[in-house]
């Protein structure tokens, strides 16, 4: 009798530890052999992950492939812009790729052809389709998706219930803002004028013609001093580094009934530029930014040696267990050129967002 209980709970305890969900096994050694600015990975309909960012080729974009986030594969280049057909002609910046309805699409930031009054900024936010995730990428329309009447970047999509939802930054060029923060930095002599970019969003046509009614703003810098969200958004002004404040990089992502929004701000080229996120209740707002921003930043200053860490976006792990955080940072080694890098992010019970970056392998 004893033999058999012995037995029966030597298996029990063998059954019960193969139910419990097993570890992940993700050991992902940071930063990734990949030179792209403003990372965007998809998991398609295949299990394969598809990389696309900023940089890499002249005038487009090339891609990274892998089956397990570790391993990557360089497809080359997918998409070829600056040609006679073709409405960018420079800065092809920020891509990212959607599988929708059967075919893929890439979209990202231009200069756009149509230039009457010569801007120095002057992108746009266009689309091109492929039936391949690897491409080739051809422009779905000879334009930008809308013309709002100032330079934009930084385009990020939402698919729900039938609906689009196109995301987007408004450049700082041209946007001088005046706010407690300028006010300061005039009064310090640093600058005359501080510039904003802001984040808006607006339902867009299921083709991608174009947008459906009036973009709504959705985040912008803080106007006073005291607001706990100006001292880690202002530090490309408060450092002396640059005149203007960044709301940009969004990327959008619903968990609950709750969509939550991640940012970056600060200067893109510089050692402060940092992520936080917001939240609502509905696609476009109105969000509440998090009292625990930024949730990534710059590691130099305890001992790590990463900074510029921003441009973020969100996959999930290959056993489905958790999101992960890919974003762009700079290192010792690295010096100027952005690399990649994947962290672990979760939302945690009471609904907050939790980065856990940035690691480095040494």
């Amino acid at each position: 009798m004893k033999l058999k209980v012995n037995l029966f709970l030597g298996f029990l305890i063998v059954f019960l530890g193969a139910c419990q969900p097993k570890s992940e096994g993700l050991k992902i050694e940071n930063p990734l052999p990949v030179e792209f600015g403003d990372p965007y990975i998809l998991k398609a309909s295949d299990g394969i992950y598809y990389m696309v960012g900023t940089g890499g080729v002249t005038d487009g974009f090339k891609m990274y492939s892998s089956t397990d986030l570790i391993n990557w594969k360089d497809e080359g280049r997918i998409y070829q812009g600056n040609t006679k057909e073709s409405w960018g002609i420079a800065n092809f910046w920020a891509p990212e790729l959607y599988e929708y309805n059967g075919k893929f699409y890439l979209l990202f930031s231009a200069d756009w052809r149509v230039n009457p009054t010569g801007e120095l900024e002057n992108f746009r936010i266009g689309v091109a389709v492929s039936d391949s995730p690897t491409g080739t990428y051809n422009d779905l329309y000879d334009r930008p998706i809308f013309d709002p009447g100032y330079p934009v970047i930084d385009g990020n999509l939402l698919f729900e219930n039938d609906k689009v939802y196109l995301y987007y930054s408004r450049c700082c060029y041209k946007n001088p803002v005046e706010s407690e923060v300028a006010s300061w930095a005039r009064a310090e002599g640093l600058f005359e004028e501080i510039e904003e970019s802001w984040v808006y969003g607006v339902e867009m046509a299921a083709d991608f013609s174009g947008i459906i009614g009036e973009p709504d703003l959705l985040l912008r810098p803080p106007l006073t001093m005291d607001d706990k969200q100006a001292e880690w958004e202002s530090r490309s002004v408060t450092s002396g580094e640059v005149n203007r404040r960044w709301t940009e990089g969004s990327y959008i992502f619903k968990n609950n009934d709750l969509y939550y929004i991640m940012y970056s701000a600060n200067f893109f080229g510089g050692k402060n530029y940092a992520v936080g996120y917001a939240t609502s209740t509905s696609p476009l707002g109105p969000f509440q930014k998090a009292a625990n921003n930024p949730v990534l930043q710059k590691n130099s200053e305890q001992g790590g040696k990463v900074t510029g860490t921003g441009h973020n976006s969100v996959t999930i792990s290959p056993d489905g267990k958790n999101r992960l955080c890919v974003y762009h940072g700079r290192t010792l080694e690295s010096g100027d050129q952005r690399v990649v890098f994947i962290d672990k992010m979760e939302v945690t019970k009471d609904g907050k967002l939790v980065v856990y970056g940035p690691t480095t392998k040494n």
